[in-house]
């Protein structure tokens, strides 16, 4: 977990750099040890109340799709700057309306030891056809922990960043 000074110099950081028009507000920032995400709010389109949810989801997919290949350039450069600076690899993503599209992501090996009553359950999702191998089974098992958890997760991430409040406004032992 990181500090809130580095937090808020992350967050500042992207602020100074990011176009202004590119989204509505502060986009959010949500980092790990490996990787930045930046993810900014576009306006929803504009679409009268007769509009199918076939024709409003069309909409939606045009105008990230949009957004996207205009910005491709100075995001690349954005992100190379980041990398550089920060030294974690920058995603980007959008969110329109309640969806949220990401455009890049990691995909960072995880190791674990298992044992065979949790093996087995990765092998049945692998016979079942639900993942292709152990390593996306437990990729699914995580998706789904975490979609189900979520508001418990939000929760757990809060103290932790209080914690890093408390250990930052400690004495400093190192002196």
């Amino acid at each position: 977990m990181e500090n809130d000074e580095a937090v808020k110099k992350l967050r500042g950081w992207f602020s100074g750099r990011l176009p202004g028009e590119w989204f509505e507000g502060q986009p959010e920032i949500v980092l790990d040890r490996e990787e930045i995400a930046v993810v900014g709010r576009l306006q929803a389109p504009v679409l009268g109340d007769d509009v199918s949810e076939v024709e409003r989801a069309a909409a939606v997919e045009g105008g990230v799709q949009r957004f996207r290949e205009e910005t491709r350039e100075r995001r690349i450069e954005i992100a190379l700057e980041a990398e550089h600076r920060f030294r974690r690899k920058v995603s980007w993503g959008v969110v329109v309306g309640d969806e949220t599209v990401m455009f890049t992501t990691l995909s960072v090996p995880v190791m674990t030891r298992l044992r065979q009553s949790e093996r087995r359950v990765l092998d049945t999702l692998v016979a079942a056809g639900v993942a292709r191998s152990r390593s996306d089974a437990l990729a699914w098992c995580v998706r789904l922990v975490g979609k189900n958890t979520d508001t418990w997760l939000t929760d757990l991430r809060d103290a932790l960043q209080h914690v890093d409040r408390v250990r930052a406004s400690g004495p400093d032992l190192n002196s």
